[in-house]
Order: C-alpha cells, then sequence, then structure tokens
C-alpha cells in the first residue's frame, strides 16, 4: 500500500519520517526499490544525525546507488511539499533509435519452396537444438545466498543477549547463522545486525522471519526484521 510524506525538507517532515524509519529498513518491502529513491530525492541533502533513522537509512541508501543502483518497483509512494523525486532529477537517456530494417520488399511466391524437404544441415541444426533444450532442462545444483539480517528490539530494556540467542535457536535445514554485532539505533535503543548463508532451495527468508522470527515463543523479544542485503554465492 502507497504511503505518503508531507514536507520532507521542514523539522515536522524529518521528524514523521524518522518515526516511520525507526522499525523498517526501507520505505517499503524488505529491500531498496524505487519508492526509497522517490524518498531519497525528496531530501536536498543529508539529514541532521538528530535525526537518527532518517540519517541511517538515507547513508545506506546513497552507498546502494554509487555501488548497484536500486531495481525493485517498490509499492508506491507520495510526496507532497518537497524537492523533485531522483528519478526526476537524473539525466534522461536519449531515445533509441529504432533499429528495424525496413521490410523488404514481398519476394515472388513462385520463388519461395515452403514445402520443399529438409536438408542435412537443417537435421543437424534440429537436433542440436533438442539436445540444447533437454540438457537445460536438467535440474540444476542448488545455490546459496548470504543475507545480512535487522533484528530489532522491542525497546531499551529488551535483553540483547537473550534476544540474540533466541535468534540462533531457530534452526532449519540449509540455514547457518554468522557473525553478529549490535548497532546503536537511538533513544538508547541497539538493534541486532546478524549474517546468515542459506540453501535457496531449503531456506525462504520470508517464511524464516514470518514464521520464526517474529512469531511466539521469539517475539517475546523481536519486534521486527529487515533483509539489509541478500547476495548470492
Amino acid at each position: 500500500m502507497a504511503v505518503t510524506f508531507y514536507n520532507l525538507g521542514s523539522p515536522a517532515g524529518l521528524k514523521k519520517l524518522d518515526e516511520y524509519l525507526l522499525t523498517r529498513s526501507y520505505i517499503s518491502g524488505y529491500q531498496a526499490s524505487k519508492d526509497d529513491l522517490s524518498v531519497y530525492g525528496a531530501l536536498s541533502s543529508s539529514p541532521s544525525s538528530e535525526y537518527v533513522n532518517v540519517s541511517r537509512w538515507y547513508k545506506h541508501i546513497d552507498a546502494l546507488l554509487r555501488i548497484s543502483g536500486v531495481s525493485s518497483e517498490g509499492a508506491g509512494v507520495t510526496i507532497e511539499g518537497s524537492a523533485p523525486s531522483v528519478e526526476e532529477a537524473l539525466p534522461v537517456s536519449p531515445p533509441t533509435a529504432d533499429t528495424k530494417a525496413p521490410a523488404a520488399e514481398e519476394d515472388d511466391d513462385d520463388d519461395v519452396d515452403l514445402f520443399g524437404e529438409e536438408t542435412e544441415e537443417e537435421k543437424q541444426a534440429a537436433e542440436a537444438r533438442a539436445a540444447a533444450i533437454k540438457a537445460s532442462g536438467k535440474k540444476k545444483e542448488s545455490g546459496k545466498s548470504s543475507v545480512l539480517l535487522d533484528v530489532k528490539p522491542w525497546d531499551d530494556e529488551t535483553d540483547m543477549q537473550k534476544l540474540e540467542e533466541a535468534v540462533r535457536s531457530v534452526k532449519m535445514d540449509g540455514l547457518f547463522w554468522g557473525a553478529s554485532k549490535l548497532v546503536p539505533v537511538g533513544y538508547g535503543i541497539k538493534k541486532l545486525q546478524i549474517m546468515m548463508t542459506i540453501v535457496d532451495d531449503l531456506v525462504s527468508v520470508d517464511t524464516l522471519i514470518e514464521d520464526h522470527l517474529t512469531a511466539e515463543p521469539i517475539n517475546e523479544y523481536v519486534q521486527s526484521c529487515d533483509i539489509v542485503a541478500f547476495n548470492k554465492i
């Protein structure tokens, strides 16, 4: 569902955005999208560190734009009383020239034998195509992915050691927990950033978050989980 932000150039607008990002890593969904680009472009400069969550989000999107760009569509966002979106500010690529060659004049039907016998070369080409199709149908070896999660507590009184223990208690085939650290969020609250490696065919990150990390009994400690980075290995 689309979200609307008002007057992001004012302290009030930034405060609303900061509150919105308190429990989120992105404007919508679990990965950077065009919604993030729209809000990023509406900010004339890097936000003050006073707005902890906005500042953290802004630096992350800025880094993504420098490294790899953003391609996900997002859920839609509306900016009222702000600067043009980043997509409007970017230079517009010139239209691609029509490279289609003009249609050749129709040949005389008598010059084309539509029902002629298949040549030896055509037979070999057909056999090669069939072999390629058959080979591509073989099951590929399952790949792996490296995922960085943001795990956020309910408040500054949450026991972060027990929170991490609860997260690591989740055991699944194809799930391997890695390094972790605590990152200050603001107002005395810290979040857990933790790496994990998954076997793509065995583990769904969305299912892991919805059915385990934010479900009972772990939700006693965990308020929300966000995917910070997702890379194929």
